[in-house]
């Protein structure tokens, strides 16, 4: 699909300069299908809208935030997507029955995505755990270095 270019639409090097991304990263992430091949030029250069930097500001935060391979950034985001289906589901039906099914729905989304965060967070508290005992080890063999020292005069 060809467009002409517009100020709605991005090239390639204002989104990588936006979001911090390498022009490289960009590509690799459409090419995983974490991020949908975007509208070209005449020229055949990439376009991004609005929508796929929000997209992408969105996929740098759960990576920096949480830690989150590849893999899982592409099952969360999925699931993020899914919960916004249910959400417009749940709002355009008066039919109490089918609103708790959208409900159940989102419910186990939001489970799931739970457990993803509190193994992150069980990672990220074993990792502190072990540097406060580094530090306080440390601590120890300062203490018994300075407490073997020599008086100084």
């Amino acid at each position: 699909m060809t467009t002409h270019l517009d100020e709605s639409l991005y090239r390639i090097e204002q989104v990588a300069a936006r979001t911090g991304l390498t022009k490289r990263t960009l590509r690799y992430y459409e090419e995983i299908g974490l991020l949908a091949a975007p509208s070209r030029t005449d020229g055949n250069y990439r376009l991004y809208t609005e929508a796929d930097v929000a997209r992408l500001e969105r996929i740098c935060q759960l990576k920096e935030a949480l830690g989150l391979t590849l893999a899982e950034l592409t099952d969360f985001i999925a699931m993020e997507e899914a919960r916004d289906e249910i959400r417009t589901t749940f709002a355009e039906s008066a039919d109490p029955h089918e609103r708790l099914v959208q409900l159940d729905r989102a419910d186990a989304i939001a489970q799931q995505q739970l457990v993803l965060v509190d193994k992150k967070l069980a990672t990220l508290q074993a990792t502190r755990v072990a540097l406060l005992e580094r530090l306080a080890r440390y601590e120890r063999h300062r203490a018994d270095i300075t407490d073997h020292l020599p008086a100084q005069p």
